[in-house]
């Protein structure tokens, strides 16, 4: 099986993430004139430990997971979209000949990636896509080849198998949500041309912390800290099971001291981490200035994150929204899709392959 990171799609697939603690579905549609329209998403948990650092341990658990969230989603689409993890793709820009034959490049990729791939090449999925003129001769052309071990595209096609549903285009988790935070920035002024933008992914166990420059990744970074921390301190100050703590933080009914006791100093420490990343940004690169921090992720929401981060960082700073330019179907509570949005980012820039030109 290829893996069809860039090849484009006209059948209709919705965008299926499987992260550390949650299955997102999300189908997006044309609405016409350029508009797209949300037309349904889910948010299924996973159980603990069924997924770990981009693995799938149990694949039972998580295509049950897969199985509830596509009953709740209710649409007839089988067809899904889905992601390796960025750590387990390895990437690479090669310069060829310009104008070979599709047969002739595959052979020069194949050659290349010999090079530069640490596995025997039938244990990996490859795949390529023309980037364009060299910069330095226009009689050659950039290529940017992607691969992945083939256990880990075939561990999610199993999955999606198992709870009814086929896999059409398997992408890499960084790529889905570059072009989806590609809808946020396009509302940041002068649609963020030429400016930094610091884009802090906060999962459930990692900070994940990507620099963007003209729709161009210049620097990322994780960071061991994300939302369980939180989890962790709500178990450890009021004795709670790490289920009941999970379900306290989204729903509320904490002791009256949680915001200040719990909330506040763990919104301290993710800002000082915001800020380390930051500092390690300016000091591996040319650059000395961050034009705006968008937060992503489980975390992104907590009320008042943003501010925190803008506080101790002094940049600008907004909960990132891919779906504030779209519509949104009946079905759709608006106040709720705002709240998962920053969740939504990866699934949102899977369901999105739909619209690849064919």
């Amino acid at each position: 099986m290829e893996l069809d990171i860039f090849k484009p799609k006209a059948l209709p697939v919705f965008g299926l993430d499987i992260s550390s603690s949650s299955v997102k579905m999300i189908e997006i549609v044309d609405a016409g004139k350029g508009v797209y329209r949300v037309e349904r998403y889910a948010i299924e948990p996973l159980p603990r430990e069924a997924v770990v650092d981009g693995n799938i341990n149990n694949l039972e658990a998580v295509a049950e997971s897969v199985k509830r969230a596509h009953k709740r989603l209710a649409t007839r689409t089988k067809h899904v979209a889905m992601a390796v993890p960025s750590g387990a793709v390895i990437t690479k820009k090669i310069i060829v000949q310009a104008g070979l034959r599709e047969d002739e490049l595959e052979i020069q990729v194949e050659t290349e990636a010999n090079q530069y791939i640490p596995f025997a090449l039938d244990e990996v999925n490859l795949d390529f896509q023309l980037v364009g003129p060299a910069p330095s001769n226009p009689e050659e052309e950039e290529v940017l080849i992607a691969a992945t071990r083939k256990e880990k595209v075939e561990d999610r096609v199993a999955v999606a198998e198992s709870a009814g549903l086929r896999a059409l285009v398997m992408d890499v988790e960084s790529y889905a949500q570059q072009s989806a935070l590609a809808l946020v920035v396009q509302q940041l002024p002068n649609g963020g041309k030429d400016q930094n933008i610091a884009v802090v992914d906060i999962g459930a166990n990692v900070m994940n912390v990507t620099v963007l420059r003209n729709d161009q990744s210049v620097y990322t970074r994780e960071q061991a800290f994300g939302g369980n921390q939180l989890t962790q301190d709500i178990v450890s100050r009021y004795g709670m099971s790490v289920e009941e703590a999970e379900n306290a933080k989204r729903s509320g009914g904490l002791p009256d001291d949680y915001e200040t006791e719990v909330l506040r100093p763990f919104m301290d420490n993710l800002s000082m981490e915001v800020q380390r990343a930051l500092q390690f940004f300016f000091t591996s690169t040319q650059y000395n200035a961050v034009d705006q921090i968008l937060l992503a992720g489980g975390s992104a929401v907590i009320p008042g994150l943003d501010e925190a981060v803008n506080t101790r960082t002094q940049v600008p700073t907004m909960v990132a929204n891919p779906f504030a330019a779209m519509q949104t179907s009946s079905r759709i509570q608006l106040k709720r899709l705002m709240v998962d949005a920053p969740s939504l980012i990866i699934a949102c820039g899977l369901a999105m392959r739909r619209f690849d030109p064919v």
